[in-house]
């Protein structure tokens, strides 16, 4: 694999849509590396002093240098370890595009599932779906632009934005799960229903899906701290 013999740790935790990402780029670049789940309500020694300023996973260790956030890391693992496909479209419109997007769905897409996560009453969930709703849907049209009208938003294989979306889907499974919310509605963005669930059945994806019982655990408790701060 790529990555033999070099010294690669990851510092994530299984739950943790950014980590996802990360677990998932390096297992498409078919790097080796040595996974550190982290406790994140209760942060160790080596995070801490990996990731000082922001204090969040992920962080991949390489070399012994650290590296954070996790689109940083994934472009980071493509531009190291680049033998094989890009996971960044080759030309620099395409690498903009891309970035772009992927941007949206972490300054957009992610606090709006957090918000049907943290609302307190079904009101307030059916308030935040609908908001979710509206962040999801320009991303089909981002899907039809990048594609060309092929499987991925890379084009025929799993790609960097394929990578900054698919990671927040099995969160968008656990809502589902607890609150019977679905983010990604195939009556109003049927080709990004139709991807997500194709990136769902990728080895990527199934490698490093997180266990739903997980998910719901942890979710449970961020509700009951947010309950508690707001008290």
């Amino acid at each position: 694999m790529a990555g033999e013999g070099d010294d690669v740790k990851l510092l994530g935790a299984a739950v943790s849509p950014f980590a996802v990402r990360v677990r998932m780029a390096l297992h498409l670049k078919g790097v080796s590396y040595q996974y550190l789940e982290q406790d994140l309500f209760d942060k160790g020694e080596l995070l801490l002093a990996t990731n000082p300023v922001l204090k969040k996973v992920p962080v991949l260790i390489h070399a012994g240098r650290p590296v954070c956030e996790s689109l940083a890391i994934v472009e980071y693992v493509d531009e190291v370890w680049a033998d094989g496909a890009s996971l960044l479209p080759a030309d620099h419109y395409g690498r903009a595009v891309a970035r772009f997007w992927a941007a949206y769905i972490d300054d957009k897409l992610f606090p709006a599932w957090i918000s049907i996560l943290r609302a307190a009453t079904e009101e307030d969930r059916t308030e935040k779906l609908e908001d979710a709703l509206a962040v999801v849907g320009p991303m089909e049209d981002a899907l039809v632009q990048c594609s060309g009208g092929k499987d991925f938003f890379a084009g025929d294989s799993v790609g960097y934005l394929d990578l900054a979306l698919g990671c927040n889907l099995f969160w968008f499974k656990a809502l589902r799960e607890m609150f019977g919310v679905t983010v990604i509605d195939a009556s109003k963005t049927p080709r990004l229903a139709t991807w997500a669930e194709r990136f769902e059945q990728t080895e990527a994806g199934k490698e490093a899906a997180p266990p739903m019982k997980s998910m719901v655990e942890h979710a449970g408790k961020l509700r009951a701290m947010w309950a508690a701060a707001a008290a």
